[in-house]
């Protein structure tokens, strides 16, 4: 499966991006589609995971501003991220895989990454 994450940017804080996610060369729809983020020098942080049934998981730190959605269709997954703030500020990755609910926070949990993309919030 191969992912190409796009979507990231330069935004003020309390704007919004929207993330995408498109898969190919596998069954999407099978995966669960996980985001994570990740500051240089730092472990990846987990932000966000769908499963194959649309069941949704969120960090804390996002809940509420943040909605992970996927388009079995297209093959897609997004990240609409609302009310951003300058501490959203790092890169992020999509992952996809088949970790079990317990682990889905997990990075270690997901087969295949994409390449990152850079979210900036200036204050």
């Amino acid at each position: 499966v191969q992912l190409q994450a796009s979507g990231g940017g330069l935004v003020q804080a309390g704007g919004s991006l929207k993330l995408s996610c498109a898969a190919s060369g596998g069954t999407f729809r099978q995966y669960t589609m996980g985001w994570f983020r990740q500051a240089p020098g730092e472990e990846r942080e987990f932000v966000a995971a769908i499963s194959w049934s649309g069941y949704t998981y969120y960090a804390d730190s996002v809940k509420g501003r943040f909605t992970i959605s996927r388009d079995n269709v297209k093959n897609t997954g997004y990240l609409q991220m609302n009310s951003l703030k300058p501490e959203d500020t790092t890169v992020y990755y999509c992952g996809t895989g088949r970790p079990i609910t317990s682990a889905i926070r997990r990075g270690e949990s997901y087969a295949y990454w994409g390449q990152g993309t850079q979210v900036t919030v200036s204050s």
